[in-house]
Parts: C-alpha cells; structure tokens; sequence
C-alpha cells in the first residue's frame, strides 16, 4: 500500500492555493482521531498503525503548510521530482540574492530592528508575488521551467526569512 496523497489526508484537491486556516483546523480534528494515546488499550499492531497515521498525517501538515514544500510536492505529483542541488540558471535573481544578503549583514552589522522589520515586509512582498507567480503556473505542463524557477526562488526567500526572523530575536533580546 502506497503513502496516500497529502491533500487526499485532508480532503483537499491539489491545488497550490489552500485556506491555511481551515488545513489546520482539519489537521486538528484529525489528529485527534488518530492519536496515539487514543490506542492506548489497543493490540500492539493498532498501536503501531495509530503512530504510523499520525506520522503521516504530520508530515502531510507540514508539507502542505510550507509554501515552497507545497510547490515542490505539487511538482513532484505533475511528474518528476526537483532535485535538490541544481545550478540556478537565474542570473537576475542571483544578483537579487546576493544584495539581499549584503542588505542583511548591514543589518546585522548596525543592529537596526526598523530597518530589519522594513527588510522583512519587502521579503514578505517578494514571496507573495513568487506564491501568486507559482499559482498560476504550476499546472500548466508548458510552464513547467518556469515552475521550477519560481520554487528555487521561494526556497531561498523561505530560508532569508527564517535568518531575519533569527537577526530579529537576537535584536530583540
């Protein structure tokens, strides 16, 4: 038996647009239903199938809830898998890259909390734009490159935020 399908966990169409709200709100009510500590008189298989489902269901959650998790997924279920390591063949949004990092290190380097939270506003921009982008390409086989553009390009803004988010606690503190 195969991994179902992460949206079929959820009842949910493959599509790159979900209401986050209500996917948690589902994963909530499902995960009561097969936590473990619900199978805790249960035979030993039961016991090990309710772990095996809430680990399923865990990593459907998580999958579907990360922007550039979901867009590789939904990739992955068109056809074949991204590679992990690839040459990004982007020059433009290498150059962007590399001033955002330089930006970030200015901000790092001067200790300005403002300037960190107008950083993060103009990533959260860029990665809405990249998020409406990927939706309306993603299931067309004859963007399919463009596709794959678009998540390397999220995966990166995805991993800056997360270093914003850290400049911006270690500020804070």
């Amino acid at each position: 038996m195969g991994t179902p399908c992460h949206f079929a966990l959820f009842d949910l169409k493959p599509d790159y647009r979900l209401d986050l709200d209500q996917l948690a709100a589902r994963y909530r009510d499902l995960a009561r239903t097969v936590h473990p500590d619900r199978f805790a008189d249960a035979s030993d298989r039961e016991q090990r199938l309710a772990l095996e489902r809430a680990a399923q269901l865990n990593d459907a959650y998580q999958t579907l809830k990360s922007a550039p998790r979901r867009a590789l997924y939904l990739l992955a279920l068109k056809g074949r898998e991204l590679p992990l390591e690839a040459t990004v063949q982007d020059p433009q949004f290498l150059l962007q890259q590399m001033q955002w990092r330089e930006e970030l290190e200015d901000l790092h380097d001067s200790a300005d909390l403002d300037g960190v939270g107008a950083f993060k506003r103009r990533l959260k921009v860029a990665q809405s734009e990249l998020d409406s982008d990927f939706a309306d390409c993603w299931d067309d086989a004859e963007r399919r490159e463009e596709a794959e553009r678009l998540v390397r390009r999220m995966q990166f803004l995805d991993k800056l935020t997360h270093e914003v988010r850290q400049l911006e606690e270690r500020l804070d503190d």
